[in-house]
């Protein structure tokens, strides 16, 4: 048996999640042209900014000198025509010129600057392009398998996609909890006064029932429910220096979501839950069992947490309900979790331990 005692037990729910990156670029091709060459290993990770592929780039070249020689021509014909109003304003003053012809010249300078600027953004234009020949990863982060090899076509118009990169570290963990379960903590921590706790740890457990050692934080949970499947989502921030969590993987979030006050934390084999309900065996007066209705909050470990049913002091049986008879009263004996170790080392004593054993 165990002797109920009253204490502050955490709500741990153990909720299923999948790992998604925390940023995710898709590199793509800004110009049209052959793909050269491959920058980069497959698989590695990358830094922002790097080359990745080089696309050819001698139409590219040849429409920049184009853009520059332009420019030069536009400037060349804003000098003539700065000269000509240079010349046209004195001789305008003593009227040796018409005002037709000076607000001709005017015009001609203004149409030479618009030429000059036009010619500018041009070569800025040539330029572009002329750097976007050149692949350079937008984010750092790992980068997947090269979706385009040396030869290919790629083209501006449809934004060919070359690779994929993606941050790891850290990763989210986007996990879902029924809206049920949420409506009740909130009552839950409405009554004992606590509102739920900000950046709650979050534990990250592996299909194998691993758990990582870096605790991750809760970062919000979803304003909205899923109305297929009533399901709200939640999203945790986990660190992942080794690279073990990767996009996509199935994992579950295991998180504390708030505290009970005056709970009675009890081995889950000394619950019987049912449709009807959760009852735990009570030895009452006399040394004899009775079963007690219990209301079960949730779960922490190993362990139910009760919050209704029991006061302190009371004796619940954990173990030995197989020796129990009716209305025969029963020694309790204390309990004690039995290792797999201990287990070993005393097979006998391990068959008999009981948490209570009928006495005749």
């Amino acid at each position: 048996m165990v002797a109920v005692a009253l204490q502050t037990a955490p709500l741990t729910a153990e909720l299923p999640g999948r790992v998604e990156p925390v940023r995710v670029a898709q590199v793509r091709a800004r110009v049209t042209g052959i793909v050269h060459k491959r920058l980069f290993n497959e698989g590695s990770q990358v830094k922002a900014g790097q080359a990745l592929f080089e696309i050819d780039r001698a139409p590219y070249e040849a429409a920049a000198d184009s853009a520059k020689a332009a420019l030069a021509r536009a400037q060349a014909n804003l000098m003539q025509a700065g000269a000509t109003v240079a010349r046209y304003t004195p001789l305008r003053a003593a009227n040796a010129v018409s005002q037709q012809d000076f607000v001709n010249a005017q015009a001609a300078q203004a149409q030479a600057e618009a030429d000059v600027a036009a010619a500018r953004a041009a070569l800025r234009t040539a330029e572009l392009n002329l750097g976007y020949a050149t692949v350079t990863a937008p984010i750092a982060g790992r980068i997947g398998r090269a979706l385009v090899t040396e030869g290919a076509l790629v083209s501006q118009a449809e934004a060919t996609q070359m690779a994929l990169i993606q941050q790891i570290d850290p990763v989210f963990v986007n996990a879902t909890q029924s809206v049920v379960e949420v409506d009740r903590l909130r009552q839950q921590l409405s009554v004992a006064g606590k509102p739920p706790a900000d950046s709650t740890p979050v534990r990250v457990v592996l299909d194998d029932g691993s758990e990582l050692p870096h605790k991750g934080r809760l970062l919000f949970a979803d304003l909205s429910v899923d109305p297929t499947t009533e399901q709200v989502t939640l999203r945790a921030e986990v660190p992942n220096p080794s690279g073990r969590l990767l996009p996509g993987m199935y994992v579950r979030a295991r998180l504390v979501q708030g505290e009970i006050a005056g709970a009675v934390l009890l081995p889950q084999q000394a619950v019987t839950r049912t449709a009807q309900g959760d009852t735990v065996l009570v030895v009452g007066e006399g040394g004899k069992p009775g079963p007690r209705p219990v209301k079960v909050a949730g779960s922490t470990g190993k362990q139910w947490i009760v919050t209704q049913g029991l006061a302190a002091g009371e004796q619940v049986i954990v173990e030995g309900f197989q020796k129990i008879r009716p209305n025969a009263p029963v020694k309790p004996v204390p309990w004690s979790p039995v290792t797999p170790a201990s287990a070993a080392a005393s097979p006998a004593s391990a068959a008999t331990p009981a948490a209570a054993s009928a006495s005749r």
